[in-house]
């Protein structure tokens, strides 16, 4: 009987607490208070009564990134950090520059979906599958076409035209986050193991050397 009654009472709690949680912003917005040290999954909020419309303003997309790189692509983040009134409303943007033959190399965003529109150009965009497929779902979109890559997979984007490419992404966080394959395997800091990447891609260590030493 005891068993009985203590299980009740735990089915009770565990319902109320999944009552309780509300995953919605609780007010009409928070804007980022960056000068505070309180730390919060995400950033905390300032006195709304002090918000003003340059938190919800960002100038800058208009504005060719510079793509003199060894990847030859710019990104333009516009997220909470770059507007303030973003902070816990789940979503951001960026701009994309490409030069001619430019890639945005295979990367991640750990906490979004995103969706890409070609403004001018053409490029090569395509993600990969998680394991055991690891299939790769790929396409070349013209200006004007729209391609989405679900939250967390490898993607990439290819110009494969001869001028310079322009695109525009929405995410899906405030925050994205994003890990850059080859600068997270072989440029980590302190780096992994020359021996632990051998045998991960079947290559001699001199190889995984002289990558590293690219990073």
């Amino acid at each position: 009987m005891a068993t009985h009654i203590l299980f009740l009472g735990l089915v009770a709690l565990t319902c109320s607490l999944a009552i309780a949680f509300e995953p919605s912003p609780l007010q009409d917005f928070c804007v980022a208070d960056t000068g505070s040290s309180a730390r919060v999954n995400g950033l905390t909020c300032k006195d709304p009564k002090l918000a003003q419309a340059d938190d919800f303003f960002f100038s800058g997309l208009h504005v060719t990134g510079n793509t003199s790189n060894p990847v030859g692509s710019k990104v333009t983040p516009v997220t909470a950090a770059q507007i303030a009134g973003l902070n816990t409303l789940g979503i951001s943007m960026v701009r994309l520059d490409y030069a001619p033959w430019g890639i945005n190399p295979p990367h991640t965003h750990p906490r979004a979906t995103e969706i890409l529109t070609v403004l001018e150009g053409s490029l090569h965009v395509g993600f990969v599958t998680s394991n055991p497929d690891n299939r790769l779902i790929t396409k070349v979109l013209q200006k004007g076409d729209v391609f989405v890559i679900p939250v967390g997979l490898v993607h990439f984007q290819r110009n494969v035209g001869y001028g310079n490419a322009v695109a525009i992404a929405a995410l899906s966080s405030q925050n994205p986050g994003v890990i850059t394959i080859a600068n997270a395997v072989f440029g980590s800091n302190p780096p992994i193991s020359a021996e632990v990447l051998a045998k991960a891609f079947q290559v001699d260590k001199s190889v995984v050397d002289w990558v590293q030493s690219k990073f």
